[in-house]
């Protein structure tokens, strides 16, 4: 896959999996890229391990990179990660 293609990928999963995940993620357009990109190795990933092949890295398809999103945004609403704006709020 080549860059454009796998940048093209992660702006489309990411945008796909913050609309199918419940709650608001609040991120830009370059935050969204990187967080399909990043879902899409996980996918990847994932998929090599249930597949068989071992560990591998590599890049998932969409449906793959969109399941690799949702992974990765539960993980991080899971771990308490909180914006900068909503902690000055509540001091």
């Amino acid at each position: 896959m080549g860059i454009i293609a796998f940048i093209l990928l992660g702006i489309i999963a990411g945008y796909l999996g913050r609309l199918v995940m419940p709650g608001r993620q609040k991120m830009g357009f370059v935050a969204t890229a990187l967080l399909g990109m990043v879902g899409s190795v996980v996918g990847g990933v994932l998929a090599s391990l249930v597949s068989g092949e071992g560990l591998q890295l590599g890049t998932a398809g969409l449906l793959g990179s969109i399941i690799g999103v949702l992974i990765v945004l539960f993980i991080v609403e899971r771990t308490g990660r909180t914006d900068r704006a909503d902690n000055r709020r509540r001091a």
